[in-house]
């Protein structure tokens, strides 16, 4: 199959700490575990990794953790995964998030403060749900 707009993406993030990112990601997002390794050893290259998506979806995440050699998250206010919902952000959706680890914080680009909610994830990352829809035809 070439590459193309169905072509599945992986979108792969280092992690302090797998139990609070499932945490925000499936209990607070509602995303499914898709895979789950626990690391076994602390051998070096043992990594420990949880998989999360939605099943129908051409995506999912893939949070990773060596307890060997632990690799610091790095993000930016820029490292964004934005979801278009298409619709308001349900705040009930924002609250779970919250409970479940998340920081509603500010964007620097005032887009994203008047088009959507930005959720910091434990590890820091961005999460944006906006409420505008996309496509890309």
């Amino acid at each position: 199959m070439p590459v193309g707009g169905r072509s599945h993406i992986r979108i792969a993030r280092p992690s302090r700490d797998l139990a609070a990112a499932e945490r925000f990601w499936v209990e607070g997002l509602g995303l499914d575990v898709l895979w789950r390794h626990d690391a076994e050893s602390t051998a070096p290259g043992e990594h420990a990794l949880l998989m999360a998506g939605w099943p129908d979806a051409d995506w999912h995440l893939e949070l990773i953790h060596e307890p060997a050699a632990p690799v610091e998250p790095r993000p930016t206010e820029e490292d964004l995964l934005v979801i278009y919902a298409d619709e308001e952000v349900p705040q009930d959706l924002v609250a779970r998030l919250e409970a479940h680890g998340g920081k509603r914080v500010q964007s620097p680009n005032p887009y994203w403060n008047e088009w959507g909610v930005t959720i910091e994830d434990p590890d820091g990352y961005r999460l944006v749900l906006s409420k505008r829809g996309w496509a890309n035809a």
